[in-house]
């Protein structure tokens, strides 16, 4: 195999939930030792089972937070080591750590990392050519707001972007998953490697500071430079376009099932004609040029529900592509599992894991993109809770035997979480009843080959 892109960095990844623990899987992915480090009183939250992430076969297990779906996708590829940062001992540890690694992350409030003495001004006196990666809600500037907490339903607010987001004439929408968590993954994974670049050409360290809200702002580019030249604000227009008619979403044939088309010029307008069996329509003076169809969208949408609810959305998308029009299917979770397109990219891959872990094999999500030269895969998956505090504090650092069983009776580090409790959990029926899941099919693990 060729040596990977990051092979020989090591990465102290002392982060939570999802922006930048999911940088550091991508960063594993692409070669990074990776080390996850938790508090023994303070697990990872996606360890319980919630943020969106469920139980295998929706049962807790003796180690259910080991077992959860997200922070097993989220974490694939680390290592693990459980040290306790407010106690000194461990913070001496950690700081050992940062000599023999090439970036440090983290996402506590600004007053955190400065209060422990592990703020980039104390880490640079460890290892000066050290990369820092701070992810917050606002950032560490000093400005009025850098010391908030964020989620990312109140960072969608301040960047802007669920005043876009929803339907003329209601409320600001959020998001469906918290998108401005991963558009700080992406800028992370970004930043890291101009850091290191800059690293191996100067011999200096950087210091990574990401303000959340800022990336979400980057995304509203168009709507700045239409507030700012000509004074409008924008506003939420569904699934339609300024600029694009007919454009939206519409029910293809079976329950809960849709299709999504744009149409950007007159041939693609004519051609949507042909397809329906109304030629008639391209000469029709409300829907002859973009300008009127925009006018008479409504009109449109009426003409096109009834025409496309007649068939698949797989097949329909492929003859609406045929005639050059933009066209996709609106794709469950389950349908992502089977799409012909996302397994001939090989984006859906399989992780084993040891049998001790009783997890069996699991399909997740690879990258969104191919390197020609060195490919890559999943490289192991998430760890268990602590799993390399003996390899990482005795073998890397050389500790003793006697001062590791010490820091183990005192609980500076765990093989088990000394604090949390794992999410509830529901019968799938049930939840199907309720709405909580959209569908729930008994037999996946046969129908996915696992």
């Amino acid at each position: 195999m060729p040596k990977l892109p990051l092979e020989g960095i090591r990465v102290l990844d002392s982060t939570y939930v999802f922006a930048l623990p999911y940088a550091g899987g991508h960063l594993s992915d692409l070669g990074a030792e990776v080390i996850k480090i938790e508090g023994p009183g303070r697990p990872d939250v996606t360890r319980t089972g919630g943020y969106a992430g469920a139980f295998p076969e929706n049962t807790w297990g003796e180690d259910w937070w080991n077992r959860p779906s997200t922070f097993n996708l989220i974490n694939r590829g680390k290592r693990s080591l459980t040290l306790d940062l407010t106690d000194q001992r461990g913070r001496d540890l950690f700081r050992q750590l940062v000599a023999v690694s090439d970036v440090v992350m983290e996402n506590f409030t600004p007053r955190v990392m400065r209060g422990w003495g592990l703020d980039y001004p104390n880490l640079k006196k460890i290892r000066p050519d050290i990369i820092l990666v701070s992810n917050t809600g606002y950032g560490h500037g000093g400005g009025p707001y850098s010391s908030y907490p964020a989620q990312a339903t109140t960072q969608e607010a301040t960047h802007g972007h669920c005043w876009v987001t929803g339907y003329p004439g209601e409320a600001p929408s959020k998001a469906g998953a918290s998108f401005v968590d991963f558009l700080s993954t992406w800028t992370a994974i970004f930043a890291i490697g101009a850091a290191l670049r800059h690293r191996l050409r100067t011999g200096e360290g950087q210091w990574v500071d990401i303000g959340m809200y800022q990336t979400g702002v980057m995304f509203l580019s168009e709507y700045l430079m239409d507030a700012s030249v000509n004074g409008r604000d924008g506003g939420r227009m569904g699934n339609r376009h300024p600029s694009r008619a007919p454009q939206g979403c519409y029910p293809a044939q079976g329950q809960d099932q849709w299709i999504t088309l744009s149409v950007g010029d007159d041939q693609q307008w004519q051609a949507l004609c042909g397809l329906i069996g109304r030629e008639e329509l391209a000469h029709d003076p409300r829907f002859s040029d973009v300008l009127s169809r925009l006018r008479h969208h409504d009109a449109l949408d009426e003409l096109l529900r009834p025409w496309t609810a007649k068939h698949d959305k797989y097949d329909l998308m492929h003859r609406l592509q045929g005639a050059g029009i933009p066209a996709g299917p609106v794709l469950t979770g389950r349908d992502v599992h089977f799409d012909p397109h996302y397994r001939s990219r090989g984006f859906l891959e399989r992780v084993t894991y040891p049998t001790q872990r009783q997890m069996g094999a699991r399909i997740f999500m690879g990258r969104p993109y191919k390197l020609s030269e060195t490919p890559l895969q999943i490289r192991a998956p998430a760890p268990a809770f602590g799993q390399d505090n003996g390899p990482l504090l005795k073998e890397l650092l050389g500790l003793e035997e006697d001062a590791y069983q010490k820091l183990a009776h005192d609980g500076i580090i765990a093989t088990a979480p000394t604090s949390g409790e794992p999410s509830p959990t529901t019968p799938p029926e049930r939840s199907v009843q309720t709405g909580a899941l959209g569908e729930w099919d008994p037999h996946y693990r046969e129908r996915l080959d696992l």
